[in-house]
């Protein structure tokens, strides 16, 4: 563990529209000493795969405006192979690593929250997962969102704003799309029975759910504040944990 008592790397992921993006805009505007002493939670650094996602859907559409085959997805916007899904998350690595790199006592003062959803259709968390390296792992903690699929509907519908669909907090998906890729999703199956830790690779990443059930993301504020603190309470408990390898 580090000097500083904080999280090195925090997977944030759910459902879309289920809460990630409003945890991590919450996060963003409290200040350094708040984050570090109730969240455990140090410089901010995020990384998630929707910017990236949504750079393909527009080089893709400019390809075709100027007649050339598209890359990664088809006219509907469905990925042309679940190779890429898995290409997302090797991209995500690859930020990570130059953020070591490149960024001044990174690995000391920063902590990294990635997020992404995944379905079962594409793979899921599983496959997600087996394309993170053994050398993050080892520093990763898992808080996940736990909304029901019409939450994450009605949520997806609510939040759209046609005039920024590259937006971080206002994107969305139409119905069909939503409910093709992210209906099923295997993270039942992926946590199996313990209530604690994930095995994933061969090594022990602790977990915890927020429950959002009431939506509690939306409403913001310390309603948001003192759940999340004791959810990642919980989770810095089994972090800190002499069980982790």
């Amino acid at each position: 563990m580090r000097d500083i008592p904080i999280f090195d790397v925090i997977l944030l992921i759910a459902r879309p529209a289920a809460g990630k993006s409003e945890v991590i805009d919450y996060l963003k505007h409290i200040t350094l000493e708040e984050r570090t002493n109730r969240f455990h939670i140090g410089e901010f650094s995020e990384i998630d795969d929707f910017p990236m996602l949504w750079a393909w859907f527009e080089e893709d559409a400019l390809l075709e405006n100027m007649g050339h085959p598209r890359l990664h997805t088809d006219q509907e916007g469905y990925f042309l192979g679940q190779h890429l899904w898995d290409l997302l998350i090797e991209r995500i690595e690859l930020e990570y690593q130059k953020n070591l790199r490149n960024i001044q006592d990174y690995a000391k003062t920063f902590t990294t929250i990635i997020e992404f959803s995944r379905g079962k259709e594409h793979g899921g968390y599983q496959s997600a997962f087996s394309h993170l390296s053994p050398q993050l792992l080892k520093k990763t903690a898992i808080l996940y969102i736990d909304v029901t699929w019409e939450e994450s509907l009605r949520k997806n519908r609510k939040r759209f704003n046609s005039e920024k669909p590259e937006s971080i907090l206002e994107h969305s998906l139409p119905d069909s799309k939503l409910e093709r890729l992210y209906k099923e999703v295997d993270w039942e199956e992926v946590r199996k029975d313990d209530s604690r830790f994930l095995t994933i690779q061969g090594h022990q990443v602790p977990y915890v759910i927020f429950d959002n059930s009431d939506d509690v993301t939306t409403q913001g504020g310390e309603a948001l504040g003192e759940r999340l603190e004791q959810v990642l309470k919980e989770l810095w408990n089994n972090y800190s944990s002499p069980t982790i390898d």
